[in-house]
């Protein structure tokens, strides 16, 4: 899938904008606060409808405004889509596809793949462990829309399963009778099937991932590179259901769940060493570039489909060897990199879009 034009009404910095774009690598350029980030955000809302930078959609629509569109024109082989999004800032979402209204938003997933790198994604390595859970989730439903699914249905065993335990754990232990326990046993299950089905999902993306991982990131680098990412939680040593039931007493006195794929952690290293505590900031966001291209590359070729590639202002957090080796090594397909410099020499670009000429009101 081609983007061709963007167009943008009331949405974060923008009046009425339009915007073009070439099959191949296009720069978008200007100075910091003119809204590059904005319009590369755009772009991410057509594949997920979420926002990367913000918690929800809401917020991207404009300051003073009650609502806010986006309104793409996609080209894939012989087929053309016409993607608007209305935002609004109170009422329903509403998501148009050739002027025919999707009655659910997650039938927008798939349409067109996308794929972000900005510089916050160093918390992928830094941070916490959800951030690291959220980026094979985010993968795997890349792959497969069906994973969107079962992702959604892990989170609403675990909130109904959570409010059971507030229900009879704790101080109301009393309420934990035979009935209450048969009813636990009915969640444990269903908790227990959908979990082992993400757990395996992640540790087969994990495995599929590891040699893109090692790949992009001695590319990045200019040397190999030993690296390692790990997926290995203890639960599934022994199956979800067995674990639950060793947890059950644990789980009864905080009412909550202790043990699942939602506490999950993914370990990275270089080196044989913690990538999170001893790599360096550079190296901590090599890494995190290279997990976005790893996960590209293996979404590409299993899909058969390259999505679009988007780097927000990614050159200026490298350093210049590692600015000209990712130029070098850019995948194919379409590609929308930002910047607030003129990019490097080494740079082939099919198409360069100053910002502030995009603005038509």
């Amino acid at each position: 899938m081609i983007v061709q034009r963007v167009e943008l009404v009331d949405v974060r910095s923008y009046t009425q904008a339009r915007f073009e774009f070439a099959p191949g690598t296009t720069a978008v350029l200007g100075p910091n606060g003119r809204g590059k980030t904005n319009l590369v955000e755009s772009l991410a809302l057509l594949a997920t409808m979420e926002s990367f930078r913000a918690p929800s959609v809401d917020a991207m629509v404009r300051v003073g405004a009650d609502s806010g569109v986006v309104r793409a024109e996609v080209t894939g082989g012989d087929r053309e889509f016409l993607i608007e999004i209305e935002l609004s800032r109170q009422g329903r979402h509403r998501v148009l596809v050739n002027r025919q209204r999707l009655t659910r938003v997650r039938d927008l997933l798939g349409m067109i793949r996308v794929t972000v790198f900005t510089p916050d994604d160093l918390v992928i390595v830094k941070g916490s462990p959800g951030e690291r859970r959220r980026f094979l989730d985010d993968t795997l439903v890349a792959l497969a829309i069906k994973n969107d699914g079962i992702r959604l249905e892990l989170e609403r065993i675990l909130r109904q399963r959570n409010t059971f335990l507030k229900q009879v754990g704790g101080s109301q232990r009393q309420r934990f009778d035979e009935s209450a326990e048969l009813t636990l046993d009915v969640w444990d299950a269903k908790l227990a099937e959908i979990g082992d089905r993400v757990g395996n999902a992640r540790a087969a993306l994990v495995a599929r991932l590891s040699p893109y991982l090692t790949e992009a990131y001695s590319q990045l680098a200019g040397v190999e590179t030993a690296l390692e990412a790990r997926y290995e939680p203890p639960w599934r040593q022994r199956g979800l259901a067995t674990a639950l039931a060793e947890a059950r007493e644990e789980d009864l006195r905080r009412q909550l769940t202790t043990v699942g794929p939602h506490r999950d952690e993914v370990d990275f290293s270089l080196g044989g060493l913690p990538t999170r505590t001893h790599a360096s900031q550079g190296e901590q966001r090599t890494f995190a570039l290279s997990l976005r291209l790893a996960a590209h590359r293996l979404v590409t070729e299993r899909t058969g489909v390259a999505p679009l590639l988007i780097l927000d202002d990614v050159l200026s957090e490298l350093d210049p060897s590692r600015a000209a080796a990712l130029l070098h090594h850019l995948p194919a397909g379409q590609v929308i990199i930002t910047s607030a410099s003129p990019l490097p020499e080494i740079a082939s670009t099919d198409a360069v879009i100053r910002i502030d000429e995009a603005v038509i009101g």
